[in-house]
């Protein structure tokens, strides 16, 4: 299947595999939506999607509760396969191929388009057991790499000076805001190239929620974020482009700063001044 031979490569084989190289087109990492409709038996969730959603920026999908935003997210990197039911059509570009075709393993996609979830959902392990579940996964088994693995991934989660004192404890007795960088981690520790964040501060207290807000702002260094969240303060401060959802459609979609100051469509005006929502 496409992309099963990616489980095994390391990040700059697997670009190397795809040819992401110095000659590799502008554009060729972006994530391009193209005309995506979902729906659960039969009644549509999303209708007719396009967008662009470019690498290396923080994008936010915005609008009110049921409008789509999680469904779209959850296609992003097929997570939407294990819903009973659910069906869709259009295609997602990325890395030059249509990631929705079913010849493109869902699985192998994953480890390449992670995903954090509205709660913090770390396994019943150690903290240093989570970091390195994957790895061990994709058949790492040096201990000298694995350690380095997890301390690479927690320092860019921003959790390892909290941590690196205790990795052999329950991950379980973290603070939730901990649990879900924990989490964050997990994920980077896999090397994905795209971090998918549905509501990841939903859960969380103020100064918890700012932590991930930083964090996030970092991972784009280096990560393509896709996230998914009901605070338009949070979209506001953290995110370079904007998508407000409403329905099922997208009703807009642009840089972050032209959205919440000078929107074109006077439905997102009417959501982002909270005239209803």
């Amino acid at each position: 299947m496409v992309f099963a031979f990616l489980n095994a490569l390391g990040k700059g084989d697997r670009k190397r595999e795809l040819g992401d190289d110095d000659d590799q087109k502008d554009g060729q990492n972006d994530i391009m939506v193209k005309g995506v409709t979902i729906s659960y038996s039969g009644k549509q969730a999303v209708k007719d999607v396009t967008m662009t959603i470019p690498e290396k920026k923080v994008t936010a999908f915005i609008g009110p509760s049921g409008c789509g935003k999680s469904t779209l997210l959850r296609n992003i990197n097929r997570m939407n396969d294990e819903i009973v039911g659910c069906a869709y059509s259009g295609e997602i570009i990325w890395q030059g191929m249509n990631i929705l075709q079913k010849k493109v393993d869902p699985v192998a996609l994953r480890r390449r388009i992670g995903m954090v979830f509205q709660k913090p959902n770390p396994f019943p392990k150690t903290i240093f057991e989570n970091i390195s579940y994957g790895p061990k996964l994709l058949g790492i088994r040096n201990k000298k790499k694995l350690r380095e693995i997890v301390e690479r991934s927690l320092k860019d989660a921003a959790l390892w000076d909290e941590v690196k004192d205790r990795l052999n404890d329950p991950a379980m007795g973290l603070s939730g805001g901990q649990q879900q960088r924990l989490c964050i981690a997990r994920a980077i520790a896999v090397e994905p190239d795209v971090i998918l964040m549905d509501e990841p501060c939903s859960a969380l207290d103020p100064i918890a929620t700012a932590k991930i807000e930083d964090l996030i702002n970092e991972l784009k260094k280096e990560y393509t974020v896709v996230i998914v969240t009901h605070n338009m303060q949070q979209a506001a401060r953290i995110s370079d482009l904007t998508g407000f959802m409403y329905l099922g459609e997208l009703v807009e979609f642009g840089i972050t700063r032209q959205i919440f100051e000078k929107p074109k469509e006077e439905l997102t005006e009417r959501y982002i001044t909270g005239r209803f929502g």
